[in-house]
């Protein structure tokens, strides 16, 4: 993501604001944790804390109408309310009468309908018998209620929009549960959110995925996507307090900035002791900072990049093949799956899929460790599948 203006990246501070900075600061910056008091600005230091003047507010993703579609759909009920009462009207004509000539045909019939819908009508055709009156108070004024309420309904929509906003939001916190929120909805996030959509997650699940970001933009172009937004710095409680961490089941953090990753690990950890992390860093050198600040898992980008390169110009099709693997939901897939019965009691090699790896209790052991064999029905199995083609709907 990058910022409106330039300005507006050079006056972003310290925390979760470089979640999508321009990429110049994050590489001059992202290498040093200890730059987090103050930065310069304007010639002076400013505390890190008024840099950051939106308050943090959590958007739920809408599924908007085109407004052509909303104005269509509202002139289609008022004319069908316009029929309804010419009919019902014409049906009655004997019922009414009318002062310049005493008869009601169906023009008669249209025009009375036209001023008692809009107006309370001029008196000049009224009904006198008890059919016609009875029907008046049955039907045409409740078609009259419809159809005032057809004409004010944008109003009423931006006067309940408040209120239904809130009751959304009370009935999305009640309902939250073992969700993820991912910090920062740059590249490396969106590349995040993907992969564990594409897992095999149903549709709905979109929605227990939480993004934070700064930025307004990015977290609208979040929610369009189907995702809940948080816009706030994620290095303050109050904000991961409004994306619910308290009651999150993994935070991935892909902040631009490594000293930004490591503030928005501690304060996740404090809210959550329990929550599995796992957090990207720009350069090596700071992982092991980032795994003290509370991180279960630490990716650096760096690194990454640079290794399947390198492996790249050594193998291509050795690249090539990695490069599949990391891309979930093509060609081929690394997926953690359990043991089933069957598998029980035989070796790493007699399985249907290609294990890579066998996860024993909080012990990973390779493929070729004898000790992986034979297979136990708690342990989980690291395997390479072929991935599963989309299914209708999803």
């Amino acid at each position: 993501m990058i910022l409106p203006n330039d300005d507006a990246a050079a006056h972003t501070g310290h925390g979760a604001g470089h979640h999508g900075t321009d990429p110049h600061s994050a590489d001059h910056h992202g290498t040093a944790p200890h730059h987090t008091d103050a930065r310069r600005h304007s010639g002076g230091f400013v505390d890190p804390r008024q840099l950051h003047s939106t308050d943090s507010r959590v958007v739920l993703p809408r599924y908007r109408v085109a407004p052509i579609r909303q104005v269509g759909r509202r002139l289609l009920v008022a004319l069908l309310v316009m029929v309804a009462t010419v009919l019902i009207v014409y049906a009655d004509r004997g019922g009414y009468h009318d002062n310049a000539d005493s008869n009601v045909d169906f023009l008669d019939a249209v025009y009375y309908s036209t001023v008692t819908l809009s107006t309370t009508g001029y008196g000049d055709i009224v009904p006198y018998s008890d059919s016609a009156r009875l029907s008046n108070v049955l039907l045409v004024t409740p078609l009259r209620i419809l159809f005032l309420i057809i004409l004010v309904g944008t109003t009423l929509e931006v006067l309940t929009e408040r209120t239904r906003e809130q009751w959304r939001l009370a009935r999305w916190r009640s309902a939250l549960r073992e969700h993820t929120v991912v910090v920062g909805f740059g590249t490396k996030g969106r590349s995040a959110v993907q992969t564990l959509c594409g897992s095999g997650r149903p549709p709905r699940e979109k929605e227990r995925i939480v993004v934070v970001d700064p930025n307004p933009k990015v977290v609208e172009s979040a929610t369009a996507l189907g995702y809940v937004g948080v816009v706030g710095d994620a290095t303050r409680s109050d904000v991961l307090l409004r994306a619910e961490v308290q009651k999150a089941r993994q935070v991935v953090v892909a902040t631009q900035r490594d000293d930004t990753a490591v503030l928005v690990t501690l304060t996740a950890r404090q809210l959550n002791r329990g929550v599995r992390i796992v957090a990207t860093v720009r350069e090596e050198e700071n992982a092991p900072l980032l795994r003290q600040s509370g991180a279960d898992a630490v990716i650096t980008s760096a690194s990454a990049a640079g290794r399947l390169l390198g492996l790249s110009v050594l193998s291509p099709s050795a690249g090539t093949v990695m490069e599949d693997l990391i891309q979930q939901g093509s060609g081929l897939d690394l997926v953690e799956r359990p043991v089933v019965k069957a598998e029980v009691g035989r070796g790493v090699r007699e399985t249907d899929d290609l294990v890579v790896s066998v996860l024993r209790g909080h012990r990973l052991l390779g493929y070729d460790d004898p000790e992986a064999s034979p297979l136990k029905a708690t342990d989980r199995l690291i395997t390479i599948v072929r991935a599963r083609p989309p299914a209708a709907g999803e």
